[in-house]
């Protein structure tokens, strides 16, 4: 029977790819006075967006 992939798997290839220059972290909006600013191109969105009307960039995405 076979089991649940664990996490150790996960951390080895994050060390990896953070070692390497890689994002490993969850990318969030960036703030901009009161507005959201997408990490991807730069757009601005009001407080309540959660995707990029820009781009289509969604948070939380590698």
């Amino acid at each position: 029977m076979a089991s649940a992939p664990n996490d150790a798997g996960d951390d080895l290839i994050d060390n990896f790819l953070s070692r390497n220059g890689h994002e490993t972290e969850p990318v969030g909006w960036e703030r901009n006075y009161n507005k959201l600013q997408c990490p991807e191109c730069g757009g601005l969105h009001d407080q309540e967006a959660s995707s990029c009307t820009v781009c289509d960039w969604t948070p939380g995405r590698r």
